[in-house]
């Protein structure tokens, strides 16, 4: 008798202002990537402009996973809605990722960063947690601006080295970009993790969010402490996603010119 073969299951997801949110375990998101894609981390700053950023609206809705680390937007659902989501924050992913055998073997994983400075930082971290970065697995994001992403220079790294993992650790509403030109443009799939500031606090590039905090949604708050000028009105302008999920909830906002 032939065994039937075995279908994989789905993953759980909820559908929030039309992106499906992965609600499930940081160690069912791991094993959801081993086979590749893009994975991306919607911040509130990022997905309030959902209804006007066409490319970033575009990389969010071709990801293979997105999961829920605003915690902005996982109060509001369950407030508005009676099936609760669970919060999986970018840091613990990224802490749970950094466990990984593949990810820690040295030249498996290419890294992208956002500055010399944030490298140097993050790079000596990663040695202390005894993970080694070659040089060559060490890319320098230039800056991508709003116009559609290229980078022929990165793709020729990439197709070169052939890494299983890429782990993108520049700003929001650009590395989703980024990941979905690399994910559309690659001759192989890697699993392209956009996890954003996730390490630099870790590694001390930004201020340390302990796990206590990151648990009870107070990652925002240290940032605003450490860095007001920067962070406050940035968190600020997010309360526009309130009045998008109000009005639109499981579904995609309208695009406005």
């Amino acid at each position: 008798m032939t065994t039937p073969p075995v279908t994989a299951t789905p993953p759980q997801t909820h559908r929030i202002l039309g992106i499906d949110f992965f609600d499930g375990s940081v160690k069912a998101a791991i094993e959801i990537m081993r086979d590749g894609g893009l994975l991306v981390i919607p911040a509130a700053p990022a997905l309030k402009d959902l209804d006007r950023s066409l490319d970033y609206r575009d990389a969010i809705l071709n990801a293979d996973l997105a999961i829920t680390d605003s915690a902005f937007m996982v109060l509001i659902w369950n407030r508005l809605q009676s099936n609760p989501i669970k919060r999986l924050s970018g840091l613990e992913y990224l802490r749970a990722l950094l466990l990984e055998p593949d990810v820690r073997q040295p030249g498996n994983t290419l890294w992208i960063m956002a500055s010399p400075v944030s490298a140097q930082r993050n790079r000596a971290w990663l040695k202390e947690q005894e993970i080694t970065v070659p040089e060559d697995n060490i890319y320098m994001a230039p800056m991508y601006g709003e116009a559609p992403i290229s980078d022929p220079v990165l793709l020729e790294r990439l197709t070169h080295l052939r890494p299983h993992h890429i782990i993108v650790t520049i700003g929001g509403g650009t590395q989703e970009r980024l990941g979905l030109y690399l994910k559309r443009n690659l001759s192989y799939r890697p699993a392209i993790h956009c996890v954003g500031a996730a390490i630099a606090f870790l590694s001390g590039d930004q201020v340390h969010i302990p796990v206590w905090a990151d648990k009870f949604y107070l990652g925002w708050l240290f940032r605003s402490v450490a860095e007001p000028k920067r962070y406050v009105p940035r968190y600020w302008a997010a309360r526009k996603l309130l009045a998008l999920m109000l009005h639109y909830r499981d579904r995609l906002p309208d695009l406005k010119s």
